[in-house]
């Protein structure tokens, strides 16, 4: 089932309108513009989504929005997970899973448990499951790193549990990890600038922010790279850095949500916590787009 997010996954944004509602006009744009320019793979409900601000109504209408937008047409990933594993099983078994074909399942934040904890986590996910599993470490954001241990006892221990996204962007636990992992079990890039370097030792694939906004570019990058063109892969990785850098300049999606409002996707607009870009952002964006042929 690994082949389902192989390649260049995108995670979506949640666009909102200016009374702070969510703008399904503006979904369903940037759906077909991913659809359109060379995304494999949606990943609906991530972190870039706000999904921490979304309740679980608008929850379930995103997703459900976005399944019959995309028509079959791309794998959709939903992201589900949290720190609370009860919780987290319990809304695995109460979610409807149709259109949906895998689930990406974050380490639980704030409580930074144990390795054998992190372990225990997954595997009862994993049993109550009915769609393969995508392990999420994003230690910057959890306080807690998915060691290269665990995921190999994860990935050991079933084939439902089809691969990880590494946020930590680390090229030793990349090569560790496809050097020891079982041929179901596949590394994926959660690092957007690191994406190439990561392909390049055996990572195959990224769920990206970037990608948002310059899907063409971000999956010919990664397709590119994967056919072993690392020549046409790298002169895309130049043209992309600056911008990579610059959408997480003032966190995610503040970045990003600027970008996609410059090339006329959405609003931009975010819920608090979160605020726009400031104007000196948004200004080094938008040159990105408009001189740099990132798109």
């Amino acid at each position: 089932m690994s082949h389902l997010v192989k390649g260049a996954g995108v995670a979506l944004v949640t666009p909102f309108d200016e009374e702070n509602q969510v703008c399904y006009t503006s979904l369903s744009k940037l759906v077909e513009y991913q659809i359109e320019n060379g995304a494999d793979y949606l990943v609906v409900l991530g972190t870039t989504a706000e999904a921490a601000t979304l309740d679980s109504e608008e929850q379930k209408k995103v997703l459900q929005f976005v399944i019959k937008q995309n028509g079959g047409r791309l794998p959709i990933v939903l992201g589900l997970g949290g720190n609370n594993t009860t919780a987290v099983c319990l809304t695995i078994q109460n979610t409807d899973f149709t259109g949906i074909d895998a689930i990406l399942s974050v380490t639980p934040y704030y409580n930074k448990p144990s390795q054998q904890g992190l372990v225990a986590h997954f595997k009862e996910i994993e049993k109550v499951s009915p769609v393969p599993i995508i392990l999420y470490n994003v230690p910057s954001r959890t306080g807690v790193d998915l060691s290269t241990e665990s995921i190999l006892t994860l990935a050991n221990y079933s084939t439902k549990i089809i691969a990880v996204k590494d946020g930590a962007g680390s090229l030793d636990k990349c090569m560790h990890v496809t050097k020891k992992a079982p041929a179901h079990f596949i590394y994926l890039s959660g690092d957007d600038k690191n994406t190439l370097p990561l392909l390049s030792v055996g990572a195959q694939g990224v769920i990206s922010v970037a990608m948002n906004a310059t899907p063409k570019s971000m999956s010919g990058l990664v397709h590119y790279a994967m056919e072993g063109k690392y020549n046409e892969a790298l002169e895309i990785q130049y043209r992309l850095l600056s911008f990579m850098e610059w959408i997480f300049e003032e966190g995610n999606p503040t970045g990003i949500k600027a970008a996609l409002h410059s090339i006329g996707i959405l609003q931009n607009c975010l819920r608090l916590p979160l605020i726009p870009a400031s104007e000196a952002l948004y200004e080094k964006i938008e040159e990105a787009i408009n001189h740099h042929n990132i798109l």
